[in-house]
């Protein structure tokens, strides 16, 4: 009886296969196909495994290049603007809680000095009497 892989076993081997074909891909790019004019039958060219270094990337590929490029960061930038717009009351949330114990903090040091002041009112000032006076 065989037993099933648990779903993390699945989407981690498929992210496992997909990054490698993407390393592979970045590694070693495929070289374009041509196609004659002819209305004969196009015929496939096999290439050999060890392709020159120096392969050129057309125009359309490095358009698709760019296009998976963008669909990337779109896909990622609208997972991230969901996280930060999940989280936003929370960190709302938070700033408050530090306004008012800001404001709770200011009237309990303004309070403090008000009573120091009520309980121990500051001496009347000295009248300037010369320093030869006081000897």
């Amino acid at each position: 009886m065989m037993r099933r892989q648990p779903q993390q076993d699945q989407t981690s081997r498929a992210f496992y296969e997909l990054s490698t074909l993407l390393l592979n891909l970045l590694r070693d790019p495929p070289t374009p196909l041509t196609f004659s004019d002819h209305p004969s039958p196009p015929t496939v060219v096999v290439v050999p495994s060890s392709r020159s270094k120096n392969a050129e990337i057309t125009p359309a590929g490095f358009v698709c290049l760019l296009l998976g490029i963008s669909l990337a960061l779109m896909l990622c930038g609208s997972v991230t603007f969901m996280i930060g717009f999940m989280l936003m009351p929370w960190v709302i949330g938070i700033a408050m809680v530090f306004y008012v114990a800001g404001i709770v903090s200011t009237i309990s040091v303004l309070g403090r000095s008000i009573l120091c002041y009520v309980t121990a009112p500051p001496a009347p000032p000295r009248k300037n009497i010369p320093a030869w006076k006081l000897l």
